[in-house]
């Protein structure tokens, strides 16, 4: 008798569910990828395919504003309708094996595809994590594959996103071109690029800014301005454990935000050469960068000390 209700408790257990993760972040599943929520209030949305590629959008920031432009996923009035591939928040290149995976349209190369292929984790509690995997396709075939983890939380006022990428040569030797069409991108709202004149502003760990920021390595770079009516920014830090540390920067005056290690020669305009690269079948890269969503500028984000943080990580 003690027996069968031994027996019978370990069945209920065994088949009870698995109880969520405590906490207020959540990480939801829909027909267009995963939502993820803090509070019950969106953060963001991975969307699997927009495009030529899976991408964050929107990006919600520590105030409840969205921090990336919405084309050309979203008509807004004021905001630019330029470079339909800039969108939101992604990561491709635009030379690999041949194939272009930057652009959706590039009369100089065959525009490749990056296809999701699965969620290994989805999880919300104290902070959202999700891991995916991604095959890159040139003319329909693979030409490589990639893990995305992806760790969203709030700290000190701020909306921290890390993002770190593991491109495998799954399928032979892959070869990274020389392009300044790269790599980690960020496109900012309208209002605060620079070009837009109502205060928005670039500026480099080395004190570079604005124009003089582009092509130059750097630890972090920040871009700030008008978000809907408040002085927000957003940091990329590049962590020194990532390839080609500290990274160059293909950022740009009207709002494109990149980080790119494969575009030495566009950003030395033929100076320096040394950007390409080619992966051996078998082996794998990784890049590594935390987004850093705040108030203010560099300073009141406290920018430099975050990166000394994340460094030591």
């Amino acid at each position: 008798m003690r027996i069968s209700l031994l027996v019978a408790a370990l069945c209920l257990v065994a088949s009870a569910p698995l109880a969520l993760a405590a906490g207020p972040w959540e990480v939801v599943k829909d027909d267009q990828g995963l939502i993820v929520k803090k509070d019950g209030k969106l953060v963001t949305h991975y969307l699997v395919k927009s495009g030529n590629k899976p991408i964050l959008w929107p990006v919600i920031g520590p105030t409840g504003k969205e921090m990336t432009r919405a084309y050309p996923m979203r008509m807004v009035d004021g905001q630019k309708k330029d470079h339909v591939h800039q969108r939101s928040l992604w990561f491709t290149h635009g030379s690999v094996n041949g194939f272009s995976f930057w652009e959706e349209v590039n009369p100089n190369r065959q525009p490749g595809e990056q296809k999701h292929r699965q969620f290994d984790r989805q999880e919300g509690g104290e902070q959202a994590t999700i891991v995916s995997r991604t095959d890159w396709l040139g003319d329909g075939k693979k030409v490589l594959e990639d893990e995305r983890t992806i760790v969203i939380r709030d700290q000190e006022g701020s909306r921290v996103l890390d993002y770190k990428v593991v491109l495998t040569a799954s399928e032979g030797d892959v070869h990274f071109g020389e392009t300044k069409e790269g790599s980690f991108g960020i496109r900012v709202p309208t209002s605060m690029d620079v070009d837009s004149k109502q205060g928005g502003k670039i500026v480099n760990d080395g004190g570079q800014t604005d124009a003089e920021a582009w092509g130059q390595k750097a630890s972090w770079v920040d871009y700030h301005g008008p978000v809907d009516g408040e002085h927000l920014g957003i940091a990329v830090l590049n962590h020194p454990k990532s390839f080609r540390y500290p990274s160059r920067w293909h950022v740009r005056t009207y709002g494109l935000f990149a980080a790119n290690p494969w575009g030495v020669k566009d950003f030395t305009a033929g100076k320096e050469t040394g950007g390409e690269y080619t992966l051996p079948k078998g082996e794998s890269l990784t890049l590594s960068y935390r987004v850093i969503f705040h108030k203010g500028d560099e300073r009141e984000g406290k920018i430099a000390e975050a990166f000394e943080k994340f460094a030591a990580e």
